[in-house]
This record gives structure tokens, C-alpha cells and sequence, in this order.
């Protein structure tokens, strides 16, 4: 009961911070309401970012930290009940969840596409209203006034209407980057799931401050006012920090595009730390006050983007390594036994011998429960960041320690796939990655908890018989022997560029590394394994910042602007404003973070150290060695449950459709192409016991 009052308490606040927006562009709000809230809210503490904060940041604020409370409790009662109960399926909303294509916006659920949609009305109707609300003002008479034409007058109306409706997706536009928040998980989301509204919210932003800036230029030129292009005053608007803030929208815009990410992702990774800069010029720009309205979600990201910082500046205990012919390989990281993540999650890694600078997100492929003191990912050599990292692990003079660095994990709060009666997996080269976790965590679940899980179907399809040893990966490297025979599991696995088995290949190997005195185990981070402690640090630092900025408003700026706005620099303010923001989240999650490391040192040194000698070659790799007895029951079952098809790709709607349980579960991960087709065999209507389910997955 307390936790759908939480929950309850966060949506109807997140539903008056939406009305709030919608009533934002009307002339009631702005001549009436806003004027009794300025009158009741305004002081010589906060002045007239006061009323702003109240209305924009504090309700995103107070969300996130109720959402923490909810998370920790879902989390604890998570933990406290049959986690093998069967949910069910069909309910009022799976016919919204069903993918759909849309050329630009590629597979979306009709539940994405309705607040797509709603959104998309958002704009149009703040941007219609604007105008109305302006235009209605703009007459020959007030046109002449200015000694400007009528054309000339709604010119300039509607660049600052533009730039009105870019700063409300501006708003929106840092919560799906925000890995570890916690407003996404509360409803359900993800960050690498969110990530495309990101996307989406990026071009609409640069659209709206490009057609800003270019109606000013505009308007400046045609009104013999270009010297307004240079001007940086002291208590209004200041334009050259505006265009510094466009040129740097621009450049990160430039390099977004997918053909420049794909072929040149460094350099699209650099540029967009220009977000920097574009914040600090914006806030230059419009002033504290109105960036007031953008903050809260900017100021969530600092948060989560200072606990990633700390997070990433310390070494990692790599244990092995698994070295697989398809030059691809899997790390092994110890972790401590409290870290807990789902299935399908990723972390991301920077081994600073190949460059300190670049950080990539891979999925992880062990599960937390199967193998508690230890973390896995798949790495596919296919960049050249990866394709180093294999190079110096797979050559002779291979070295016996790896230096990394880890963020993360990220991932969904929690998975189910125990409601459906079959899980059809569709994987194509690396996709198979996020399904080894799942298979992991269905061994735990049919083992541990003694509880029935789903038919597994895994189709995987591969570009030569090489790729096949990346099956292998679903048994773990080391540890207890994982048994499966619980499950009925089934592998098709289809070779797609060869016509028979090439036996000429190296077998699979496994390196140990020695250990360090200064690497830690990974150990669990504020977040997903500890929301509270997320909470209080969002709350607490936003307290301090309130008090400090109305002591330093009250007794320092107070005394020279008296609230007029017209004395004391715009500048000046900001910069005050933005430093005393830095300085209580650096404080407050300093002191979270080290109070966390402290409590989690006990248990990081009773972690054993995973050390030994193992054979370079991996003798009963079961692909290889098919024709001889192997000596791992594992080994057997896995193989005798995988049949693979040559010089042929898999007819994917034929397999789907001859599943006839009343509850299929369809899983797919790999390239776009593979992704839209079991979509649109998902969405067509003809199969309904088909719930189609998209996975994202780094490598």
C-alpha cells in the first residue's frame, strides 16, 4: 500500500509539471498567474528566480527523490518475495506494446508513439499559442513605434518564440542520458532504452535554436540593427553568448548524423562534450533565472555524471580472460557479492594502456545471481579500440595483468521473463551477448529457486563456423559447474557464408592475470544499489544550493539590485549560480561515494582472490571437439541441444509462427534489418500470442 501511494504521489506531481507546461505559453498564466506566484514568492533570499525554481525544478526534484524511496522499497520487496511467480501476460495495455516501423523513428511501441505524438501536439500548441499571444499585440501602430514594418515586428516574434519552444525540449532533453536516475526506472525505463528520445529531442532542440538565431539575423539585418549581433549586456539578453551556445549546438549537431557517428565515432564522442559549453553560453545567454526552468534535468545529470566520475577512478580486479578463435573475447571482473544487476545490463570500460580517454559500453554477460563474486562481458573485436585490446591479449608475449576501469552497471530494475510459457531468442553475430545473461539467470532460477521457467528457443545466426564458439560463452569460465538439465532448451544455429564445418581454426583460450594490491572488486555504486543514498544526495544538494545561494543573494546581491534586475550583472549572477551548484553535488556526492567505498571495503576484502594456473587451451570446447567424449556434463547437454545449419539463414517467420503456446516471448538482438523484420512479423496481427520485445546490446 505505501508504495502505490509513493508512486501515486510522484505521477500526479509529474502530471501538474506537464499541465504546467501546457498552461505556460497562455496569456492567463503569464498576466495573471504568474504574477500572483511572483508576488507571493519572491524574496530578497531568491528574488525572481525564486517563483521559477518553485514552479520548473522543485516538483522534477522532489520526483526523483520519491522515486528513489519507491525503487528501494520495490527493490527490498523484490528481494523479499517467490521471484519464480509467474505474472500475467495479457492485460489492457499488451496491444499497446506492440512494435511498430516508422521511417525515421525506426521500431517504437504504440505506447512511444502516442507520447510521441502528445508531445509533438505539446510544441505545436505552446509555439500557436505564443504567436497568438504576440501577434495579438503587434499592430501598425506599435510596429511604427519601433520604426519597423508590420513583417518585421512578427520577425522578431517568432524567433523568440523559437527560442521559447526549444528551451522547453531543452528541458526534457538530459533525462534519457542519465544513467543511474531514478524518474527512468519509475517508469520503467532504461537509459540505453531511452536513448533514442534523446535522439529525437537533440534534432528538435537544434532545429528550434537554429531557426532562433537565424530569424534574429534576420531581423537584424532587415532592421539595420546588426550591431545587435555583438552585444553582451550586462542585465538583458546577451546575444554573442547565445551564438557562442549555437556554434557549439552546431558542431556536436554536425557529428550526430549516422553516417559521420558510425564511420567517425571518436569524433563524435569528443564533440559532444561541447554539451559543456553550450550550457554555460545558454545560461550566459538567457540568465539563471529563466535557465532556472531547464535546470532540473541538467541538475540530475551532474549528479549521475559526477558518481560516474568517481566511480571510473579506480582500477578493477580482471580474473580472466576467454579468447575465442572468432576474435572475440570475454573479461572476468571480481565483483563483491552485494553488487546485484538485471539481465540485458552493460558497463562501461576504458583500459587506459590502449587510451585514457575513451570509455565503451558492453553488455554483460554473467548474472548476479548465478555467479555472485564475479562479472562478465563479451568483447567482438570490430573497432579498433576492441581489435587493440584483443591484439594484446592474444599474442605470444601476452601480457599477466590488465589495467581497467569500469562504470556501471546499468540496467532495467527488474526482468520477467518467467510470464511467458516460451522465449524465442533472435540473435545475429554479437547480438547473442545480452541473451547469455538471460540464459545465466533462467539456470539460476530453474536451480536455485526451484521454479519453472520457459522453453528457451535460441536462433543465432553467424557469418562463419568460427562465430559458433561464441555459444560457448553461455557456460561460465570458471566456478561451480552450471547445471541446465531443467531446461528445455533448443539452439538453431545457422552458418551463413559457409557451406560445411571448417575444422582449420584455434581452439578457445583463457588467460589468468595476476592480481594487484591496488584493484578492487567492482562494488556496488549509488543507483541501482542504493537508492536512498541517490535520494539523499539529490535532496541534500539541492538544500545546500538553495541556502547558500540565498545567504550570498541576500547579503551580497540584494543589497547592490534591491530585486530590480537592472544593477547587478546577468553575468555575474550565473556564474554564482553555476558555481555554487558544482560545489554542493561535488560535496555531497563526495561524501556519499566515500561513505559507500568505506562500507563496502569489508566486504571487498573478504572476496578470495580468483587466482591459479589453467591451461592456455581450452581442451573440451565442445565445437572443436565434437567428435570426442566430453568430459563436462555442461558441455554434453549444450551440444547435443544445438543444431547447426550451413550456407543458410534462418526462416524467422516460419519458426515464430509454428510456436502455438499462448504466451510466446520473442527476444531479438542484432542488426537492423534482423530487428524490423521480427517487429513487423510481431506487429502484423497474425500470430497474437507473439510478444515482441527489442533488446539493446554494446559489444
Amino acid at each position: 500500500m505505501m508504495m502505490i501511494m509513493i508512486k501515486g504521489l510522484a505521477m500526479v506531481v509529474f502530471i501538474g509539471y506537464l499541465l504546467l507546461w501546457v498552461i505556460t505559453p497562455t496569456y492567463v498564466y503569464k498576466q495573471k498567474w504568474l504574477v500572483t506566484v511572483r508576488a507571493h514568492t519572491t524574496s530578497t533570499y531568491f528574488g525572481t528566480q525564486g517563483p521559477t525554481m518553485l514552479l520548473y525544478t522543485f516538483p522534477v526534484l522532489f520526483i526523483a527523490v520519491v522515486g528513489s524511496v519507491y525503487l528501494h522499497l520495490r527493490k527490498n520487496a523484490n528481494q523479499n518475495r517467490d521471484e519464480g511467480e509467474k505474472e500475467a501476460t495479457l492485460d489492457n495495455l499488451s496491444i499497446w506494446r506492440r512494435p511498430m516501423i516508422i521511417k525515421g523513428l525506426g521500431i517504437v511501441t504504440k505506447i512511444e508513439l502516442a507520447f510521441f505524438v502528445m508531445f509533438i501536439a505539446l510544441i505545436i500548441w505552446s509555439f500557436t499559442t505564443y504567436l497568438h499571444v504576440g501577434f495579438a499585440k503587434i499592430t501598425h501602430k506599435s510596429a511604427a513605434k519601433k520604426g519597423e514594418e508590420v513583417w518585421e515586428s512578427k520577425l522578431d516574434s517568432v524567433a523568440l518564440r523559437f527560442g521559447l519552444i526549444g528551451n522547453l525540449c531543452l528541458a526534457f532533453l538530459f533525462f534519457p542520458v542519465t544513467r543511474g536516475s531514478s524518474i527512468l526506472s519509475l517508469f520503467g525505463l532504461t537509459s540505453e532504452a531511452s536513448i533514442k528520445y534523446h535522439i529525437w529531442l537533440g534534432h528538435i532542440v537544434m532545429t528550434l535554436f537554429t531557426s532562433h538565431g537565424v530569424c534574429y539575423i534576420i531581423y537584424w539585418i532587415a532592421t539595420k540593427q546588426t550591431s545587435e549581433m555583438v552585444k553582451w549586456a550586462k542585465t538583458d539578453i546577451s546575444n554573442v553568448a547565445g551564438e557562442l551556445a549555437l556554434v557549439a549546438g552546431l558542431v556536436m549537431w554536425a557529428t550526430t548524423f549516422p553516417k559521420i557517428r558510425r564511420k567517425m565515432f571518436e569524433l563524435f564522442f569528443y564533440t559532444h562534450h561541447l554539451y559543456i559549453l553550450f550550457v554555460v553560453f545558454f545560461v550566459f545567454h538567457v540568465g539563471i533565472a529563466y535557465a532556472s526552468i531547464m535546470l532540473p534535468g541538467f541538475y540530475l545529470f551532474m549528479i549521475d555524471r559526477f558518481l560516474r566520475f568517481l566511480q571510473s577512478k579506480g582500477t578493477v580486479r580482471v580474473v580472466s580472460a576467454r579468447l575465442l578463435p572468432c576474435e572475440t573475447l570475454e573479461l572476468n571482473f571480481s565483483k563483491s557479492r552485494g553488487l546485484d544487476y538485471t539481465p540485458t545490463s552493460i558497463i562501461f570500460i576504458n583500459v587506459p594502456s590502449i587510451s585514457k580517454a575513451q570509455w565503451h559500453p558492453f553488455t554483460i554477460t554473467s548474472s548476479s545471481n548465478l555467479e555472485p563474486e564475479k562479472l562478465s562481458v563479451m568483447i567482438k573485436s570490430e573497432g579498433s579500440w576492441s581489435r587493440k585490446l584483443y591484439q594484446m591479449l592474444s599474442s605470444p608475449t601476452s601480457i599477466d595483468r590488465l589495467d581497467v576501469c569500469i562504470e556501471g552497471p546499468y540496467g532495467p530494475i527488474s526482468t520477467n521473463f518467467l510470464r511467458h510459457d516460451t522465449l524465442v531468442m533472435v540473435s545475429g553475430g554479437s547480438g547473442i551477448t545480452p541473451f547469455i545473461s538471460i540464459f545465466r539467470e533462467l539456470v539460476y532460477t530453474t536451480e536455485n529457486l526451484k521454479c519453472k521457467a520457459p522453453k528457451i528457443l535460441l536462433i543465432s545466426a553467424f557469418k562463419d563456423s568460427s562465430d559458433l564458439t561464441m555459444l560457448e560463452l553461455l557456460l561460465p569460465s570458471s566456478g561451480a559447474p552450471v547445471e541446465f538439465s531443467k531446461l528445455e532448451l533448443q539452439i538453431e544455429a545457422y552458418v551463413t557464408r559457409e557451406n560445411q564445418h571448417v575444422n582449420d581454426k584455434k581452439p578457445v583460450s583463457s588467460i589468468w592475470f595476476k592480481p594487484n594490491p591496488s584493484d578492487a572488486p567492482i562494488t556496488p555504486i549509488l543507483g541501482q544499489n542504493g537508492w536512498l543514498w541517490l535520494g539523499a544526495i539529490i535532496s541534500c544538494s539541492f538544500v545546500i544550493f538553495l541556502v547558500s545561494m540565498g545567504l550570498v543573494t541576500r547579503f551580497y546581491i540584494y543589497p547592490i539590485d534591491k530585486n530590480t534586475n537592472k544593477v547587478y550583472s546577468y553575468g555575474s549572477r550565473a556564474v554564482l549560480n553555476m558555481l555554487l551548484i558544482c560545489v554542493s553535488i561535488m560535496v555531497t556526492c563526495c561524501v556519499g561515494f566515500w561513505w559507500n567505498k568505506k562500507r563496502n571495503a569489508m566486504d571487498s576484502k573478504q572476496i578470495q582472490s580468483m587466482e591459479g594456473v589453467t591451461p592456455v587451451s581450452s581442451p573440451n570446447s565442445w565445437f572443436y571437439n565434437a567428435d570426442r567424449e566430453l568430459e563436462s556434463v555442461p558441455q554434453q547437454s549444450l551440444f547435443q541441444s544445438t543444431n547447426v545449419h550451413f550456407g543458410k539463414r534462418p526462416d524467422i517467420k516460419r519458426i515464430l509462427f509454428e510456436q502455438k503456446e499462448s504466451s510466446v516471448g520473442v527476444l531479438v538482438c542484432g542488426p537492423k534489418k534482423m530487428r524490423h523484420e521480427v517487429a513487423n512479423i510481431c506487429s502484423s496481427g497474425l500470430a497474437s500470442n507473439l510478444h515482441f520485445e527489442s533488446i539493446s546490446f554494446s559489444w
